[in-house]
């Protein structure tokens, strides 16, 4: 492609994108039906002692009672808000899009109370049973499941996926990951390969704001954006990895603050997120011995109490103070950017990407600024697919590509070819692209996980080769 790719580049792009994701889906992937129907029962009998257990608690009790002594649903949103934020006078953690209190898992962790931790078990494991394995056992033919990848559904134009939605399947829930992967396996004597983009989308964001402190970010591997923003947030001389306690509030700054930031988040949201839902804090003056466990055998309050920060609205006041220096100096580029790009759009109705498409239509400020990044990453995915896909049936490779999840690519992996393989993904993901679109100008990594022959998805280890 040139260096500034056109519509007819994207078209193209498209085109054989489709072909190669076609014959992914054609190859398919095996599943064990007789663990299914196992891992179903099973959950059927585990939900019914739940069930059970919970319709004994003061709390189901109560809400029981709220409605004239009939059953509530325990697996209506609507119910259980109108009973959490109208009749107990809850607080909600979030809102939804439409204003009314969130029931997500996030906001019922937030609330703290013991009996919507069970509540929230009880329908994670009923979606497993109900839509994931239903869903396997439903569109498998002859033991294979043949997942559909769609190229024209999202505004982003990045991938979709149905009949199974194999982008869907659990990965973030341990629990839930290892009921649902195990089902799932390659050809017999053969071996899974996931290997997945790191950073990929903010890598594909300084190809366009192109902030000088995060090339450097990038591009230096000694440097750490979230252990920088973990020493602010959290009032540490330092933020040391190799400390639990400290890697912990790592992820908590990386999931809460940073990447939330990127995306359009505001402070309060992440003050929020960052101390009562990783921090394990409490809206309201905090007490010593609160708070999730910190190096020295201190918690979270007694640290922040000694840095002179003794209650909620004041952290959430000293997050605002760095969401400001955040964008008004660490990443003051990347925020003008922001602005011109914002400007462009309601100039023009329309935003480019740098691969070539185009996003028009309504769209709110975050949209203009987090499609083409979210577009153009995954077409960095859809490039090297084609590629690998070209390879595989130009050398006649055993190796067949079976899935794809907009930053990973999933192969069904003959243990002979493993060493070429191999080699050849990372030669295409990290140097050809680079060399075929130029625009690209930060280095591109991936990692590798591989499952033991005839193990299945949920036993990928960490793969490292020679």
């Amino acid at each position: 492609m040139n260096i500034n790719p056109t519509s007819s580049d994207a078209y193209r792009l498209l085109h054989e994108g489709t072909l190669a994701l076609a014959r992914a889906e054609q190859q398919g992937i095996r599943i064990d039906i007789n663990y299914v129907e196992e891992q179903r029962d099973k959950l059927t009998q585990k939900i019914d002692h739940l069930e059970r257990n919970f319709k004994n608690t003061k709390l189901y009790y109560h809400w029981r009672h709220s409605i004239g002594n009939k059953e509530p649903n325990i697996y209506s949103n609507h119910q259980l808000a109108h009973f959490l934020y109208k009749v107990k006078k809850l607080t909600p953690p979030t809102n939804t899009f439409s204003g009314q209190g969130s029931t997500d898992e996030e906001a019922l962790k937030a609330l703290d109370i013991p009996e919507l931790v069970e509540l929230i078990r009880i329908r994670k494991l009923k979606k497993v049973r109900d839509t994931y394995l239903e869903s396997f056992v439903k569109e498998q033919t002859h033991g294979v499941i043949h997942p559909i990848f769609n190229l024209h559904l999202v505004r982003t134009f990045r991938s979709s996926s149905d009949r199974p939605n194999f982008q869907n399947i659990p990965k973030r829930d341990k629990e839930s990951k290892v009921i649902c992967r195990k089902a799932l396996f390659p050809r017999e004597g053969h071996q899974f390969l996931e290997v997945d983009f790191g950073s990929l989308e903010v890598r594909i964001s300084a190809c366009y704001h192109k902030d000088p402190q995060m090339l450097q970010y990038i591009t230096d591997p000694t440097t750490d954006m979230h252990a920088d923003m973990g020493t602010q947030l959290y009032l540490l001389d330092k933020l040391d990895r190799s400390i639990p306690e400290h890697k912990y509030l790592r992820d908590a700054t990386k999931n809460s603050f940073v990447f939330p930031q990127f995306y359009g988040d505001y402070y309060k949201n992440c003050a929020h997120n960052l101390v009562i839902r990783w921090g394990k804090l409490s809206e309201g003056r905090w007490k010593p011995g609160q708070g999730v466990p910190m190096p020295n055998g201190i918690h979270l309050a007694d640290h922040f109490i000694s840095k002179g920060i003794r209650h909620y609205e004041k952290y959430v006041e000293y997050v605002r103070r760095i969401e400001d220096d955040f964008w008004n100096n660490r990443f003051f580029k990347y925020s003008q950017w922001k602005e011109r790009w914002w400007r462009n759009y309601l100039n023009r109705g329309y935003v480019d990407m740098l691969t070539g498409f185009r996003c028009s239509g309504l769209m709110s400020r975050n949209d203009t600024i987090n499609y083409p990044v979210q577009g153009a990453a995954f077409h960095c995915l859809l490039w090297s697919f084609i590629e690998l896909d070209q390879v595989i049936r130009k050398e006649n490779w055993d190796t067949r590509i079976v899935g794809q999840i907009h930053d990973s690519i999933l192969l069904d992996v003959n243990p002979a070819e493993l060493d070429v393989v191999s080699h050849t993904v990372k030669h295409i993901t990290t140097e050809a692209l680079p060399k075929a679109w130029p625009w690209i100008i930060v280095p591109l990594e991936v990692e590798m996980d591989l499952a033991e022959v005839d193990h299945s998805w949920a036993d990928l280890k960490k793969f490292t080769f020679a």
